[in-house]
């Protein structure tokens, strides 16, 4: 017997549920205006440095963002919610 109940499969909303406020808006903002740097998420969210970082990094964990390299300047990275 299959137990659907127990899916490994999660959509972005379920993963968002558990991540701070900090990494949910970089989420909405990525959504809106992708692709985005560290740097110009910094700009649009408010936020600082060290706390966009980690909200980048969650949510890299989490694995509802992507991430590939920024093609102007190949030492930055760009980041992109995940489609499914």
């Amino acid at each position: 017997m299959i137990d659907f109940a127990e899916s490994s499969v999660e959509s972005p909303a379920d993963s968002l549920a558990e991540l701070p406020p900090s990494a949910k808006l970089v989420y909405k903002v990525l959504e809106y205006d992708a692709p985005l740097t560290q740097s110009q998420l910094m700009e649009r969210t408010r936020l600082g440095q060290r706390t966009t970082r980690h909200a980048v990094a969650l949510l890299k964990e989490a694995n509802v963002v992507s991430e590939e390299v920024y093609l102007p300047d190949a030492r930055m990275r760009q980041y992109r919610p995940r489609v499914e």
